[in-house]
This record gives structure tokens, sequence and C-alpha cells, in this order.
């Protein structure tokens, strides 16, 4: 055999053997991310907050039993709040659509003291926005869009705040932080981290998906292409030049095509405390 032909060999065993990887292992390989966040904004005990976005449930690799694997390790890690930040619903030529009102079914089965919570992706409104909602909250997941709801804890009240897709039209960042006090404790859960510039100074932390960090993530360039307006120092990760500390995480399914590289599914548990020793 030629030096050329085994040059060639090399080349195309390489390029099958990260495509096999690619669109064959590491879509499934779920992971949990830990995180630890010490806030000026944040007073009082600990908050431990789980966090899965994109879940394209019926995208290959992302279906019901990586729904199940998913709910599963949240309450392993027993949070004391859980954030949903939207695409719940999967629909394209790679995969048979799954309905609602299953994998609400799935979510129901979640748990954390505060509750559980969700905003709506841009999948979520293609699909059908007001299905999509009916089905979470008939099984006690509150959806928050362009809302804010006051959570009660030992330290005093928490506002927690959802803002709708920007993809879709449906961000209204303005409304939701009108109804948060002035100077109150604010978690923040968004769709899209476009929205991201437009957070209050007090937030403790936010939380944005959509991205699903790219996908396909270069060694030293990182994602290659995001999609909508977010730039791509914003598809994965703590993300710069915002007012708050805002994590974009890289979500649990696939969308357009079915691959990831160098960027596995993740659900997140972040750990919250003040910078102060308690």
């Amino acid at each position: 055999m030629s030096r050329a032909m085994r040059l060639r060999l090399i080349i195309w065993g390489t390029l099958f053997a990260l495509a096999a990887w690619g669109f064959g292992f590491e879509p499934g390989w779920l992971q949990q991310r830990e995180l630890t966040l010490a806030s000026p904004n944040w007073r009082g005990q600990p908050l431990t907050i789980a966090v899965a976005a994109d879940l394209h449930v019926g995208a290959p690799h992302a279906g019901l039993a990586m729904l199940r694997r998913v709910v599963a390790g949240i309450n392993a890690a027993q949070p004391d709040l859980i954030l949903l930040p939207g695409d719940f619903i999967h629909h394209d030529k790679f995969s048979d659509m799954i309905d609602p009102e299953t994998i609400a079914a799935e979510l129901a089965q979640l748990k954390a003291p505060l509750g559980v919570f969700a905003t709506l992706g841009n999948h979520d409104w293609w699909f059908g926005d007001e299905r999509v909602r009916l089905a979470l909250e008939k099984r006690g997941i509150k959806v928050l869009e362009n809302a804010a709801v006051s959570l009660s804890t030992a330290a005093g009240p928490l506002w927690l705040a959802g803002i709708g897709d920007d993809m879709t039209g449906n961000a209204d960042p303005a409304r939701a932080f009108a109804q948060v006090p002035a100077a109150a404790r604010l978690i923040v859960m968004m769709h899209d981290p476009a929205n991201a510039p437009d957070l209050p100074r007090q937030t403790a932390v936010a939380f944005a998906g959509h991205t699903h960090g790219g996908q396909v993530r270069l060694p030293f360039f990182g994602a290659l292409i995001t999609p909508g307006r977010s730039p791509l120092r914003h598809a994965l990760g703590w993300i710069p030049d915002v007012p708050a500390p805002t994590y974009v995480t890289a979500g649990v399914g696939t969308s357009i095509l079915p691959v990831r590289f160098n960027c596995p599914p993740e659900f997140v548990v972040l750990h919250l405390r003040s910078q102060e020793k308690i």
C-alpha cells in the first residue's frame, strides 16, 4: 500500500470516527453540570436550582427514555427550585412528534419545595403555545411568560421572572420585570439569551437555553453557529457583557441535525449562595 493510500485511509477513517461519535454517541451522553455561584445579590441560606432546557422530546437520542433520565437525575440532586426554559416539543423529518401531554406527564415526576416552573421556546410556539402551556400547567408546572411570581422562603420573598421567546417575537422583559419590587431578590429564566442584556442588576442569577451550545463546538474556537440574535460568545456557559450572572445551558436535545460534538447534553445543578459566610 502506497504512502498516499495510507494517508487517505487515515483521513477517511478519522472522519468516519468523528461522524460516528457526533451522530451516534455524544447526543445520547447526558451529563449533570454542577455549578456554584456566590452572588452579591443573594442573601439567606444557599439555594440549589436545577435547570433543564431544550428537551426536544422525540429528537434522536432525546426520546422518553432520555427525558426519564433527566427527571431522575434532577430529583436525585434534590434541588430547591426547578426551571425548564422551553422547547419541550420536537418536530422535524428526523423523528416522530411526541405530544405535549405525554411530555408533561413525565415532567410531573419532578419534585422541588419551591416548585417547578417553565417558559415556552420557539418550537413550543410553532407547535401551539396554548396546548403546551395547558399540558404543563395541568401537571402542576407553572408557565411564566413575561411574568413574575413571588416564592416564600425562610429569608423572605424570592421573585422568579420568566421571559417569553425572543425568536417568535414573544419576549417582553420590561413587562416581566415591572412586576418585581425594587431591590427584591430575583432569579430569571428565559428561553433565549438574546434577552440577557435586559436583566435588572438586582438579578442574583439568570438562565437561558435555545442555543444548544452550538451543538458542534470546535476546540479553540467554540460554536460555529447560534440561532437567533445572540452572538457566538453567548452560546454556552457564563456569558460576558450582561448586567447579571447568566448561564446558557447546552440543553438536552438537538435540532436541525441530530449531531453534537464537544457539546454533550446536560442538565444544570447550580448552588447559589451569598458572598458572606452564613
